[in-house]
Formats: C-alpha cells, structure tokens, sequence
C-alpha cells in the first residue's frame, strides 16, 4: 500500500510541476516550431525578446526534473525541446540566401583585410620561390628537371629554339602543349592553396616551405622562356588565369600562415582561443580561394584559348586583377550589424 502512495504522490508532484510551468513550455514550442518552419516573421516583438528567458527556465525546469526523478517522459519531452531551442539560439539564423549576400558583399573582403599582414608575408615568400627557381635554373640547368615534372616539359626545356616556344604560347591553344601544361598548373596550384592551408597550423612552416616550392616551378619555367627574349609573352599566357589562380594561392597561404602565427604569438589570449579566432577568419578567405579557383579554371578552359595575343591576355589578366583588388580593398568596410 505504501508503494501505491509513493507512486501516487510522485505522480501528483510531476502533474503540479507540469502545471506550473507547462504554459511557458508550448510557449517556447511555439516559437521554436514556427522558426523551425521558417516563419520567424510571425513572431511578435515580444516573442522574439523572450525566446533567450524561455530557454533558461526549461534548462531550469529541466534540471529539477531530473534532480527529482520525475515522469521519464516529461524528462525526454523536456530534453527534446532543449535541445531544438539551443539550435536556435546560439545557432546561426540565416537561410543560405542571406549568408551569401553577407559573404559577398563584405564579410569575405573583410576577413582579407583582416589577414593583410600575413598576405604581405605571403607575397613575400611567393616572390623569394619565383626568385629561387629562377636562379638555381640559371646556375645549373639540371635544376629544371628536379623542379618542374618531365611529363608536363616536353619542348618547353632549357636548350630550346625560340621558336619552339613561341609555338607553345601562339596558335597552339586546341592542342596538348601548353594546354596540357596550363591543366597541371591549376590542378597542382589548387591542391598547394589548399594544402598551404591545411598545413598552417603547424606553426606555418610547411605552408611557407610549399609556397617556396610551387613558386620555384614557375621560376625555372620563366627563365626557360626569358632565355630566348619571350619574358614578357609567356607571362601575358600565364595572366589570363594566373592573376586569379595566384591571387587564390595567395590568400590560402596567407590564411595558414594566419593560424599558424596566431598559435605561435596567440599574445594575452589563451593558444585555444587565438586558434579559433584566426581559423573563423581563415575559413572566411578559404571560402572565398574555393571560388576564385572556379573562376581562374574557367579563364583557363575559355579565355586562354580564345585569346591569341600578348596584349588581350594582359587586358584579361589585368581586369581580373584590378576587379579582385577593387573588392577587396573596397567593399564591406562598413561594418553591417548583426542578423535579427
């Protein structure tokens, strides 16, 4: 009998709790529910203000019934509803529509000029590998080999005619050659953006070293071409694609460099704290070089071959330069306020 009456009256503490707080519970359902649903614009002002209280007095609410060991299923009701409501109010609120309207006009740019002393940094090292490549070429030919993959060579070595490679960059865009050589060069600079990021973490040393490396294939290509006078034409073919694609590089190994020396020099913040920072800023830019490698992969699958003249590939090259340098350094610096 007294087992009954522990039932019973455990049964009559759960229906009063329920009863107590049950009005404010379907409240808090019903906001979620409908935002859930996508229906946030039929909330009131009042709702929306009271959405953050509701959620503190169902975890409140939820404790007590645990702490109590009340109905198992008022617990799971209470659970359920927790978990839904967190989502809600510390997740993102925005539909995809609206975060890239966001991303596009300023938080991408912004995050940019965030890392600008890190793209310094970067630009200096993808210099120093042009220069590298260049000279070890220049000193000893054999470098060439050990830089730049034989199968993607072919007449484009050191010892060959003017000729020869004039015929690479002029009137031979439908066929292997060069094209096959430019294909490589935006399969291989994707993987180092994407690895020169990858990598930053490790105090942004391998990321450093692969920007060295990639950039030192281009130099002992560039004094292949600068040693019969065709400098300035094959770096025309290289910037129809070539000032987006680097430009991509440049922001990736920019962006690991970021969040390596944001571990390395993490400053009064904790090393946990100064690596999240610098990795939300990072995936930002990281989103941005995922584009901007589409963009340079159509100008290399369309415009190179369509375009058979030193000075339209440098009208090309140069007008994707500008536009990305316009956006960058121009837009988003009004900051917009947050998503309501």
């Amino acid at each position: 009998m007294s087992t009954e009456r522990a039932i019973s009256a455990a049964v009559l503490r759960s229906d009063r709790f329920r009863l107590e707080r049950e009005a404010d519970w379907l409240r808090l359902e019903d906001i979620v529910t409908k935002m859930e649903k996508g229906k946030s614009r039929r909330l009131s002002d009042d709702d929306v203000l009271a959405l953050p209280t509701l959620y503190r007095t169902l975890l409140s609410s939820l404790s007590i019934a645990r702490e109590n060991s009340l109905d198992a299923g008022l617990i799971d009701y209470l659970e359920g509803l927790a978990l839904r409501s967190y989502f809600l109010v510390y997740g993102t609120q925005t539909s995809l529509g609206r975060w890239l309207g966001r991303f596009f006009s300023g938080d991408w740019s912004r995050a940019v000029r965030a890392i600008q002393f890190d793209i310094w940094i970067a630009l200096f090292v993808m210099i120093a590998g042009v220069g590298v490549g260049y000279i070890l070429v220049a000193g000893d030919s054999d470098w060439f080999y050990a830089l730049v993959p034989g199968s993607y060579a072919d007449v484009r070595v050191p010892g060959a005619t003017e000729e020869a490679l004039r015929g690479t960059l002029f009137g031979a865009q439908n066929e292997g050659g060069l094209g096959m050589f430019a294909a490589f060069l935006f399969s291989n600079n994707a993987q180092v953006a994407i690895l020169a990021f990858a990598l930053g973490f490790a105090f942004a040393i391998p990321s450093i070293l692969l920007l060295i490396h990639n950039m030192a294939l281009l130099g002992a290509m560039l004094w292949v071409f600068a040693q019969r006078g065709l400098t300035v034409d094959f770096i025309g073919w290289l910037s129809i694609h070539g000032t987006t694609e680097l430009f991509a590089i440049l922001l990736a190994g920019a962006a690991g460099i970021h969040v390596g020396r944001s571990i390395a020099f993490p400053g009064t913040r904790s090393h946990l704290k100064a690596a999240s920072d610098a990795g939300k800023r990072a995936a930002l830019v990281m989103t941005g070089v995922i584009i901007m490698l589409i963009c340079a992969g159509l100008l290399e699958g369309f415009a190179r071959q369509l375009i058979d003249n030193t000075a339209g590939r440098f009208a090309v090259g140069g007008a994707m330069l500008l536009l990305w340098l316009l956006y960058f350094i121009g837009f988003g610096r009004k900051q917009r306020g947050p998503e309501t």
